[in-house]
């Protein structure tokens, strides 16, 4: 639907927040790890050709680059018109009908949309090592660079699947020569190239912010990922838990002329982050309290980076709060329930594809300002919700705890 006065109309009966339906993504590589509280059944909803459904799309207004079977809107978000009727409309195609009303005056001058996403990524095994290009590597293919955030929610995480340690970069004495000669044996033999990297364990309620042009290898952990518009990556790992991965995912973001050059591959990487010798205490990213009382917690979960910012906010049971924000932000349910502005709220525990839910919401930039009322309704458990910013919220912390 692209009904402009439908769109207003369900902006104003929200009172400036949608509600958005879920967008689940399928993988062509890797197991789910059956943690994104999907139907047992559904995981392989897209067809056994495509995939299992690894990760659930939120605030996005792009396509995943998913291949020749993709749908034209696989990752979308769409935004639901009502509790009674299954009709809804793309978040895209709100942002082009309200434009600034919707995100803002800032984001609409400098990027004409929303320019960010979020995303629950679930995989049972660890995923390949990898990059995602900068915006100067991926200008030369006609797309975006790709920063990203990840954030652990004690929530989601029952269970840490085969690997609960995230590859970063590589070791600072590491000799670049050694990287091409792994990299140029991808058609032929195990690249091994973890073996040249450095792992972090994971740690519930803590992050990272992986700057693009670094490689990395995520754990099998869901992970809730604030990231730029973009879904972009070269691959440098050729197996994966006994799973091998084509060769064309080691170039296949690389201009044709470029393609199957090993110096030209080598030269995504941001070498200096790769072997910083501090990279935990640049890139580690630690809750940071925002506001509290009473009633509630909010902490920066994703900041200190010039792209993205999230954070985590808990309703403490029976209390209600009215939180504002200065800039326009997505948001996901992961515990509880209750509601949030005129919506319903609550937590998935198991959706059917295709089915609504009333745990994903858009707040606009003026509904933020002015302040969103959040009630829990529960008399014991907390109430839970991560909220995604793009790069201007006036509040976000610049810098890391203790540097």
């Amino acid at each position: 639907m692209e009904d402009a006065d439908i769109i207003r109309r369900v902006f104003e009966e929200g009172e400036g927040v949608f509600r958005l339906f879920p967008a689940f993504v399928p993988r062509r590589f890797g197991k789910a790890g059956r943690r994104l509280k999907l139907h047992p059944d559904d995981y392989f909803a897209f067809g056994m050709n495509r995939g299992s459904i690894t990760e659930r799309w939120f605030s996005s207004t792009i396509a995943a680059q998913n291949g020749e079977l993709a749908k034209a809107d696989e990752g979308m978000s769409y935004v639901c018109v009502s509790y009674n009727t299954d009709e809804k409309f793309s978040l895209r195609t709100a942002v082009k009908v309200l434009g600034e009303e919707l995100v803002g005056k800032e984001l609409m001058d400098k990027y004409s949309g929303w320019p960010m996403y979020s995303k629950f990524f679930d995989n049972e095994n660890p995923l390949f090592h990898h990059l995602h290009l900068t915006f100067e590597d991926a200008a030369r293919v006609g797309k975006l660079g790709k920063p990203e955030c990840y954030y652990f929610p004690k929530q989601l995480n029952n269970y840490f699947g085969e690997a609960n340690y995230t590859y970063f970069g590589f070791d600072p004495d590491v000799d670049p020569e050694e990287i091409k000669a792994r990299i140029s044996r991808f058609t032929e033999d195990d690249t091994r190239i973890t073996d040249l990297s450095r792992a972090y364990r994971i740690e519930l309620g803590t992050g990272w912010y992986t700057p693009a042009g670094v490689i990395h290898a995520p754990a099998s952990v869901l992970t809730y990922e604030p990231q730029w518009n973009s879904d972009v990556n070269s691959v440098y790992e050729n197996i994966v838990s006994g799973e091998v991965y084509p060769p064309e995912m080691l170039d296949e973001e690389c201009p044709s002329e470029k393609q199957g050059d090993i110096d030209y591959i080598f030269s995504l990487l941001d070498w200096e982050k790769n072997t910083d010798p501090h990279y935990r205490k640049h890139y580690f990213r630690p809750p940071v309290t925002a506001s509290e009382s009473g009633a509630y917690i909010e902490k920066w979960i994703t900041y200190a980076n010039e792209y993205i910012a999230a954070k985590e906010l808990t309703v403490y049971p029976g209390r209600s709060v009215v939180v504002r924000d200065g800039a326009a932000y997505g948001c996901i349910f992961i515990q509880g329930h209750g509601t949030f502005g005129v919506y319903d709220a609550e937590a998935a525990t198991l959706l059917r594809f295709g089915q609504q839910s009333t745990d994903e919401f858009f707040v606009s930039e003026a509904a933020a300002e002015r302040g969103v009322t959040i009630t829990n309704t529960s008399k014991v458990e907390p109430l839970v919700l991560l909220k995604h910013f793009g790069p201007n919220h006036p509040e976000v912390p610049g810098v890391v705890p203790g540097i």
